[in-house]
């Protein structure tokens, strides 16, 4: 399995090597031991999710406070997504940075989201679904939402597609504003 870290510290793309033949397909999209060199620690599996979406369904952008925070390990069992991370760590060194991937089922590649990082993920086509493991359990209580469509961030969606929100993400607040809420983890607590 290949793996580079992306441009906000401690999140990492990691691309295994599906097997084919005339049966079909195998593929391992997380595997200990390349995680282990990656990221330096183990990943604590407490929850497995899959989300499916039609094509145009924007998820996110989603953190849950820390502490505790969450780790994430996502791939794309179905179809086709644009993933995003955000570094919304206070203190951090690439505070405020993102990075996108295009995850589909053909290749498997995975995105790692450390404690602390915000996700979003757009669906590119119908019947998407995203498989996520989560180092800690679903608290609502914990959950945060900004806005993905927020100016300061410009995150990359495509234009040419009709993009679908929900009531949570259409009301979210701004980079800015959840900064200067105190809603934004900080880094020290993160690590």
């Amino acid at each position: 399995m290949q793996f580079r870290e992306l441009a906000v510290t401690g999140g990492f793309v990691f691309a295994p090597q599906p097997l084919q033949d005339k049966r079909g397909m195998f593929v391992s999209p997380l595997q200990e031991k390349p995680f282990l060199t990656a990221v330096g620690h183990p990943f604590p599996v407490a929850q497995s999710n899959h989300i499916a979406s039609a094509k145009g369904v924007l998820r996110g952008l989603h953190f849950t406070t820390a502490p505790p925070g969450q780790e994430k390990y996502v791939y794309c069992m179905r179809g086709r997504a644009l993933d995003v991370i955000v570094d919304l760590r206070v203190g951090s060194p690439t505070f405020g940075r993102w990075d996108a991937v295009e995850l589909d089922s053909q290749s498997f590649r995975a995105v790692y989201f450390p404690k602390g990082t915000g996700h979003a993920f757009l669906s590119l086509e119908d019947d998407t679904v995203m498989s996520y493991l989560v180092s800690t359990g679903y608290r609502p209580e914990l959950e945060q939402a900004i806005d993905p469509h927020d100016g300061d961030l410009r995150l990359p969606w495509p234009t040419d597609i009709d993009i679908i929100l929900s009531e949570r993400d259409l009301v979210a607040p701004s980079f800015r504003e959840a900064h200067e809420a105190g809603l934004l983890p900080q880094y020290a607590d993160c690590r």
